[in-house]
């Protein structure tokens, strides 16, 4: 394998993009010590508005990738891949697999206090229903909104802008009432301050990616504060400037950033 060296018995975490640093960030906070192998699937990006067929199967070849590559354990942190790939890619590999909508639900259902929450997802989780039926089936009353835009948003760095307060409250217009909101793309995280405007502060934010992190760390236990170095490397699909620039948007990268075939992936199937 050409690029970083191989981390073994790293956690592999990826994304279509730089979304999943959010998660990556939050994992790191959690477990100091561990190493991490992050892959943002940059040239195929974004996951959002492809079909569900497609999604899987680039998520298998990641998954099987990142196998190859000796990592210990998956984080799927792509709302979209999670939606559509799991449980299905956690029933094939062979190692623990996590994604970001479990999480975020448990966290909604301990954040709510009227049963009414509301998701904000991309077209793909949004239309999937992944959170949806999961809240409903525990009692809630659920609106979700497909929010397209707010990705390029981020990414272009208007996060703080008026443009960003003014596109957030469009998606948000005709809300049912709602006590707690799930930040349903990795994204969003950093829109939470115009969200948060939008909504008013007794709307409950429930960030996904915090979720997860404190998700994955009770689960390893002790070998979640087993030291590795706390090494982060980091293979993207499209071109590695691009994302360390795009990254820097999210908050930064650490780490050798190296570039990976995609034909690389659809050879690991």
């Amino acid at each position: 394998m050409n690029g970083p060296a191989s981390l073994r018995h790293a956690i592999g975490v990826f994304d279509s993009g730089v979304g999943g640093l959010t998660v990556l960030q939050a994992l790191r906070r959690h477990m100091p010590g561990r190493d991490f192998l992050y892959l943002g699937d940059t040239a195929r990006a974004p996951y959002g508005r492809k079909p569900a067929e497609m999604v899987w199967k680039f998520s298998e070849q990641i998954a099987n990738f990142l196998c190859q590559s000796g990592v210990g354990a998956i984080v799927v942190a792509c709302n979209t891949a999670s939606a559509v790939a799991l449980p299905e890619l956690a029933r094939r590999c062979p190692l623990p697999v996590w994604g970001v909508i479990e999480p975020g639900v448990e966290a909604a259902t301990r954040a709510t206090r009227t049963g009414h929450i509301g998701v904000l997802g991309t077209p793909a989780t949004i239309a999937s229903g992944a959170y949806q039926k999961r809240l409903e089936a525990r009692g809630f009353r659920v609106w979700a909104r497909a929010c397209p835009m707010l990705v390029h948003t981020v990414e272009e760095a208007l996060a703080d802008s008026p443009e960003a307060d003014l596109l957030v409250r469009h998606y948000l217009e005709g809300r049912k009432e709602i006590d707690t909101l799930v930040l349903g793309c990795t994204h969003y995280p950093l829109l939470r301050g115009a969200i948060q405007r939008a909504v008013g502060g007794r709307v409950t934010l429930v960030d996904s990616a915090e979720a997860t992190a404190q998700t994955v760390s009770r689960a390893l236990g002790a070998a979640a504060r087993q030291g590795g170095g706390g090494r982060v490397a980091h293979f993207v699909t499209g071109d590695a400037t691009a994302f360390a620039h795009t990254a820097r948007v999210i908050g930064g990268v650490e780490g050798e950033i190296a570039a990976l075939d995609v034909m690389e992936l659809a050879r690991a199937a």
